[in-house]
């Protein structure tokens, strides 16, 4: 089976902005080849960012037709435990990037990111990214 990749909120951003964006066309190509999940804590950044109803509507659409990976107890805890193992490092990372993360590692997928906090956590892989 291919890997799945979970798309970070950063990534979507640049989609919904411009569509002809190399980074856009590389997630248009791994939404036809069927490798993208989605998880509630993606979901509701990118809610939180909208402006008119009828982006709403069509941004809750474009997410509905995704498949969705649960976010559990343990990957709460997870997320908790590797927020302060970095902070014990001097390293700050936003619980809802760290959710994430701890959703990719949980369920072995990939994420999909142009947000440098995921270069931080231990044992996460991260998908190549399209160059500008």
């Amino acid at each position: 089976m291919s890997t799945r990749i979970i798309v970070d909120t950063s990534v979507w951003i640049e989609f919904f902005r411009d569509a002809s964006s190399p980074l856009s066309l590389q997630l248009q190509t791994l939404l036809r080849s069927g490798r993208v999940f989605l998880v509630g804590m993606v979901l509701a950044e990118i809610l939180q960012g909208i402006k008119t109803k009828k982006e709403a509507d069509l941004v809750k659409r474009s997410m509905n037709s995704l498949p969705y990976l649960e976010m559990d107890r343990e990957i709460f805890q997870r997320a908790g435990e590797l927020s302060a193992e970095l902070r014990r490092k001097g390293i700050t990372v936003p619980l809802s990037d760290l959710l994430i993360a701890s959703s990719a590692i949980h369920y072995d997928c990939e994420v999909l990111t142009i947000d440098p906090h995921f270069d931080s956590v231990p044992g996460l892989e991260r998908h190549q990214t399209a160059k500008k």
